[in-house]
Parts: C-alpha cells; sequence; structure tokens
C-alpha cells in the first residue's frame, strides 16, 4: 500500500478532509483542549511549526488568535499574524515581542526532518521540544501553558523534569489523533511560574 492509499484510509485524515481542516493534526489539538483547556477565548497563543496551519485553525475556532512560527509559508488565516522564520532561530523571541509583549499559550507540533535513525530522531526532537520550552520562558504570561510534542526516548524525563521546573501541572499525553506506529508524546505544562527557575538561555 502506498503512503497516499494509507492516508486516504486514515480516519483523521479522511475526517479533516471533510470538515476542512487542513491537516489531521486539528484533532490532536482539539483533544489536548477537551482534556486540559488550555486555550480560552480571547488568548493570545504563538503556534511553533505551525504550517500547514490546522492548529491555528482551531485556535481561530476557540476565539483565540495566534502568532505563527515556520519557514514554510501558511495560506492565510484570520486572526492570524505569519513569522517565516525558523523556531531554533534566536531572533524568534524578538519578533514575536515585536508584535506583542507577552502570550497566554506557546504550542509546538514542530517535528524534526526523520533521518530513521531513531536515537537521532529522537535527539532532534528533544532539541527542538527544548527550544520550544525556551521561546515560552521568554514571552509567556505568568499562569500561561505550554504544549510540546516530544518523541519518546532516553532524553524524554529528562526534558519533563526541566518543564516541570517552570510550570505548576505537567502531562504527558497521548490523542488517539496520533498514528498508532507513532512514538510521539505531547508534553501539556499548565501554570507557568516566570521565577521558579530563572530564565534559560537561549539557543544559537
Amino acid at each position: 500500500m502506498t503512503s497516499l492509499e494509507k492516508r486516504r484510509k486514515d480516519y483523521y485524515y479522511r475526517r479533516a478532509k471533510s470538515e476542512g481542516y487542513r491537516s489531521r493534526a486539528s484533532f490532536k489539538l482539539l483533544e489536548i483542549q477537551e482534556r486540559y483547556h488550555v486555550i480560552r477565548p480571547g488568548n493570545v497563543v504563538v503556534d511553533l511549526g505551525a504550517a500547514p496551519g490546522g492548529w491555528l485553525q482551531v485556535i481561530h475556532h476557540l476565539g483565540a488568535s495566534a502568532i505563527a512560527v515556520d519557514l514554510q509559508p501558511i495560506a492565510p488565516l484570520e486572526g492570524v499574524t505569519p513569522i517565516r522564520g525558523d523556531v531554533t532561530s534566536p531572533e524568534i523571541v524578538n519578533k514575536i515581542q515585536e508584535i506583542v509583549d507577552a502570550v497566554d499559550v506557546v504550542l509546538s507540533d514542530a517535528a524534526p526532518n526523520l533521518s530513521g535513525a531513531w536515537s537521532l530522531d529522537h535527539a532532534r526532537s528533544i532539541n527542538l521540544s527544548t527550544r520550544a520550552l525556551e521561546i515560552a520562558t521568554h514571552v509567556l504570561k505568568p499562569g500561561g501553558n505550554f504544549v510540546a510534542k516530544v518523541f519518546q526516548g532516553d532524553l524524554f524525563d529528562t526534558f519533563t523534569r526541566e518543564v516541570s521546573a517552570y510550570f505548576k501541572l505537567v502531562k504527558a499525553f497521548n490523542p488517539r489523533a496520533s498514528r498508532k506506529e507513532s512514538a510521539e508524546t505531547y508534553i501539556v505544562a499548565q501554570g507557568y511560574i516566570p521565577s521558579a527557575n530563572g530564565l534559560p538561555k537561549l539557543s544559537h
């Protein structure tokens, strides 16, 4: 079976097409929202690795506005301010703060380009998630929320402990919409505490 045929048979892929979402990943955020209520109407949300925009559609439907960061272009959406750039760039924080002083939520569904070598892919995933955490600690309001996709592996617990240093509540969540063969997990962190552990140094 080809990759396209698998996607056509995928329940969430077909559902995304029928409901007008740009990505099956929309349902992952909807599940996270249903369980944890990380986004509230009127919130300002940063979406890291936002293309093609499935999570941005959910953010808009929840009555929030978004700042979308991605190297790839994103087709326009109401209530979305795009930043064309690399999530790992140290300039991203400055670019976000040029738009708004602080935000309510930082989301990251970013994933590395897969090499097929699991230890390398896991390490790259942790690096992306760590960068997302660094951005979150520089732009979140006190009490804000953070969600990041992480591949499971030997660095997972270390990253979770790092997130726990800055948030009151940290949980790992596996949405039903994730593919069965996927090792991805979402870290859901709520209640940002700015003075908990100082700000992590921005990556260069």
